[in-house]
């Protein structure tokens, strides 16, 4: 992710124990290591969401495309591919309005706190 060699790092470590002192050192190398945790889970979460909306998108362009070009006499199976693409897109569309929803929740809880 970073591009740090060791020599920088062993570096960073000197200059933070030199300002900080050896007693509070450890407590910032966990606190920095916390940050760095909740940014890789959040940006995660964020492509995942990402993901489920680009194919959710797809989805519903083929669905439309489908729609559009007025083909009323579908064989059963052309039919039931758009029945089983309709279902998915609504189970992914819940599936992250759910998500969106717990998920702004879960920040609304805490900032109150």
């Amino acid at each position: 992710m970073f591009d740090i060699s060791f020599g920088q790092l062993l570096l960073v470590l000197i200059i933070g124990l030199v300002v900080l002192g050896p007693e509070r050192l450890p407590i910032a190398i966990k606190t920095v290591a916390g940050w760095i945790k909740v940014l890789r889970r959040m940006s995660a979460t964020v492509q995942l969401e990402l993901n489920k909306e680009l194919k959710l998108q797809e989805l519903q362009d083929s669905l439309k495309k489908a729609e559009q070009s007025g083909l009323t006499t579908l064989t059963p199976e052309i039919q039931e591919s758009i029945d089983d693409l309709k279902r998915v897109t609504e189970s992914l569309q819940n599936e992250i309005d759910s998500a969106t929803t717990i998920d702004s929740q879960t920040h609304s809880d805490k900032n109150k706190s």
